[in-house]
């Protein structure tokens, strides 16, 4: 075959463009970041460098998932960011090792507003409530705008591509940075230990607030290992009224007693005993007898006044118990109010 001499010149210019390294894709035109700052992830661990160069020396590696400030271009292919630590440097803006979002200036926030890295998925819901509609799931690693915290236990956020919803504030889903404003007449959660029920809780939609809250609270230890006696100081293992302490004391503030038979008596002395397990309402502690059978027949004659308490668990409504009570169970778990439970059941009452 005759090569020419225009064939032989493109091929030579090929193999030289093949012998250079990738340039990293910039995710946005350098154009439109010279006069404005952004917010960024770290999508997978990347150099920073004292200098835009590869030739500059490196400060630290940044790992997966950590929070960037003050993010501005320099040059095509570099970012000037300041890390969570305070510490600036320059990094690839390739959106292979960073994603960023531009931090506007509106009526809801500014350059100073506060951010939030997703930690762990959650829920972007329509409202401040887990009864509203999903909006989609923030995964973990997005970083959002906080615009404004509602109330205690939400935040409303806006993604990186522009929807505006609310999430849990919970530091199990989202870090933030920066002073999140609250909005006017935000229900303010109980922070220290105090025994007191209704009168804490100022309306019945703070009230739904809070017990959503606890139901949050209870779900992220599903599966926890049961343990007897459990050490009341760690939330290694749960015995059935440890669990239903903690999930109340970390959703509310409120410190019930450390066993389920102190738990009764303090619900008796703070509420109201609910003795009809059909009037029971979400959020309502249950207690129960011991087993002592399967059939009506084993409980007939038993005057449950009297019985003894050995077991606490949370109602969550429809039928449902949010508790743990074996080893062989499998550990915090939610149940089904079975027929057996039912035989079981003393009386309930409210926290809150």
């Amino acid at each position: 075959m005759r090569v020419t001499k225009w064939t032989a010149a493109a091929l030579l210019g090929a193999a030289v463009l093949a012998g250079l390294p990738a340039l990293p894709a910039s995710p946005i035109h350098a154009a439109e970041v010279q006069s404005q700052v952004y917010t960024g992830v770290v999508v997978k661990g990347v150099n920073l460098r004292s200098q835009p160069s590869t030739s500059g020396s490196i400060i630290t590696m940044l790992k997966t998932g950590e929070t960037l400030t003050n993010v501005t271009a320099s040059g095509s292919y570099w970012y000037k960011v300041t890390t969570s630590s305070g510490v600036t440097g320059y990094v690839s803006s390739s959106s292979a090792y960073i994603q960023v979002t531009p931090v506007t200036s509106t009526s809801s926030q500014s350059s100073s507003a506060a951010t939030g890295l997703i930690v762990s998925g959650v829920n972007l819901r329509s409202e401040p409530s887990t009864s509203s509609s999903v909006i989609r799931l923030v995964k973990k690693g997005e970083t959002v705008q906080v615009l404004e915290a509602p109330n205690s236990y939400w935040y409303k956020i806006k993604t990186s591509d522009g929807q505006t919803g609310y999430i849990s504030s919970s530091s199990k889903y989202v870090e933030v940075q920066g002073q999140v404003p609250s909005s006017s007449g935000s229900v303010s959660g109980s922070t220290g230990g105090t025994s007191s029920s209704n009168s804490s809780v100022g309306s019945t939609a703070s009230r739904d607030q809070l017990i959503q809250k606890v139901f949050e609270v209870g779900r992220s230890y599903l599966g926890t290992p049961y343990q007897y006696g459990s050490d009341r100081s760690t939330t290694a293992t749960f015995d059935c009224s440890d669990f239903t302490r903690t999930a109340y004391r970390e959703a509310t503030g409120v410190i019930l007693p450390a066993d389920s038979r102190q738990q009764g008596d303090w619900v008796k002395a703070n509420s109201t005993a609910v003795y009809d397990i059909n009037s029971l309402k979400p959020g309502d502690l249950m207690f129960f007898m011991d087993y002592l059978g399967s059939t009506d027949a084993a409980y007939a004659g038993v005057d449950k006044t009297q019985a003894r308490i050995s077991h606490v668990a949370i109602y969550m409504g429809n039928g449902q118990i949010l508790h743990t009570y074996s080893v062989s169970s499998g550990g915090v778990r939610i149940d089904t109010l079975s027929t057996s439970w039912k035989r079981r059941f003393l009386f309930g009452g409210s926290v809150l």
